[in-house]
């Protein structure tokens, strides 16, 4: 048996933001129902939940029933994935997987996090979840620490200013200016990125995704429900997952992203692409050194040039190939097992021409990567026009 294509139906999100009345099952059926709304004649078979703290933010677990008894697709198998940070794009190559092995013919995925319900102190510690509890964890070492300690090593080794380490949460800023469902819809300089109030040295607080709470959905469909209806749909060419030594400091080359270096370059394989291909990405800028090693391990820029390719414009709205087309983690914000789901909405949006003032003209292919951990796992979904 051939493997069948895998395409993106339909999809729906909420805004990022603060949703005080609104449970995490409420942003779940808020965003599943919009896709399944947008293709009401692909039933899911299966239901995949990314979500990576459920059980701290909300007291609750068992994400996959209690998703798919609200839409009333009780009887319907479900099931949470839990990959840290990367959990949403996780659950897209799982249900991508099966779909295309033939097991199943669709599946609906959502991504949802509530993150505003905790302190401060209580996310920092759900957070670094991601990290080893034995080591990372028992020392105190906070998530924003870590990335901290990478961004003075990445500023020092690579000779990386602060004004190129600005530039890429200021392109965010200026993203999402235009994009409703984005958490912070105001421009930025790089002045205001370097004068924030420091979080973890050399980050200040314009260098951190926010904490926010959201849900996105897609629903994927094999090619024979597809047959006869795929102008409105995106192809998902690829989808790959990989995963790196658990800690940073474990690795011989801290700033070799190789989780992701490895997903990318065999989904782009899958996918018979060149890089030189992709239109635009959507990438897992958690912290701007994070943004800036993720387009250095997918080839977009040279080792040490992420940061400053992105200040000389190369990843700009109207460029070649421009990224964060919404305003990334960053301004879209970053509820984190939603991330990688509200990703992929985004490049469906951008194939399928429904990006409204945020459109980047013929596009052809997109590439979202989600991470988890310090690119301890990546998840790379390659996309396409509907053909």
């Amino acid at each position: 048996m051939g493997k069948s294509k895998v395409y993106i139906a339909s999809a729906g999100l909420t805004k990022v933001g603060d949703h005080w009345s609104k449970s995490i099952l409420d942003l779940s059926v808020e965003a599943a129902r919009g896709a399944i709304k947008g293709a009401p004649k692909v039933k899911p078979e299966h239901i995949f939940v990314g979500n990576m703290f459920s059980a701290v933010g909300s007291s609750q677990e068992h994400l996959g029933a209690m998703v798919a008894s609200a839409l009333g697709l009780a009887g319907t198998p479900a099931f949470k994935v839990e990959s840290a940070c990367s959990s949403g794009g996780s659950a897209v190559n799982l249900a991508t997987s099966l779909i295309r092995s033939g097991a199943i013919e669709s599946a609906l995925v959502v991504g949802v996090e509530k993150m505003r319900d905790l302190e401060p102190e209580e996310t920092s510690k759900a957070l670094a979840m991601a990290e080893s509890a034995d080591y990372t964890q028992f020392v105190g070492a906070t998530f924003a620490a870590l990335n901290g300690l990478l961004a003075r090593y990445y500023m020092e080794h690579l000779g990386v200013s602060r004004d190129e380490l600005s530039s890429i949460p200021v392109l965010d800023h200026k993203n999402a200016v235009t994009a409703e469902h984005a958490q912070f819809r105001k421009a930025i300089s790089p002045e205001v990125v370097s004068r924030s109030s420091m979080v973890a040295d050399p980050l200040r607080l314009f260098d951190c995704a926010p904490v926010g709470d959201g849900a996105a959905a897609v629903l994927l469909t094999g090619e024979r429900r597809a047959a006869g209806s795929k102008r409105r749909m995106a192809e998902v060419l690829a989808s790959r997952v990989a995963t790196a030594e658990f800690s940073v400091y474990e690795r011989k080359d801290m700033l070799e992203f190789g989780a992701t270096k490895s997903a990318f370059g065999k989904a782009m394989s899958d996918a018979g692409l060149s890089p030189k291909k992709v239109s635009l990405a959507e990438v897992h800028d958690a912290f701007s050194v994070v943004g800036a090693l993720s387009l250095e391990a997918m080839g977009f820029s040279k080792r040490g040039m992420g940061a400053r390719d992105a200040k000389e414009g190369k990843y700009d709205q109207g460029s070649s190939m421009p990224i964060n087309t919404f305003g990334g983690l960053k301004a879209r914000g970053h509820p984190v097992g939603a991330t990688g789901v509200y990703q992929v909405v985004e490049a469906f949006m951008q194939l399928t021409g429904q990006a409204g003032l945020n459109q980047v003209e013929g596009v052809e292919y997109a590439v979202t990567q989600n991470v988890g951990g310090v690119d301890t796992t990546s998840a790379i979904q390659v996309l396409g026009r509907a053909s």
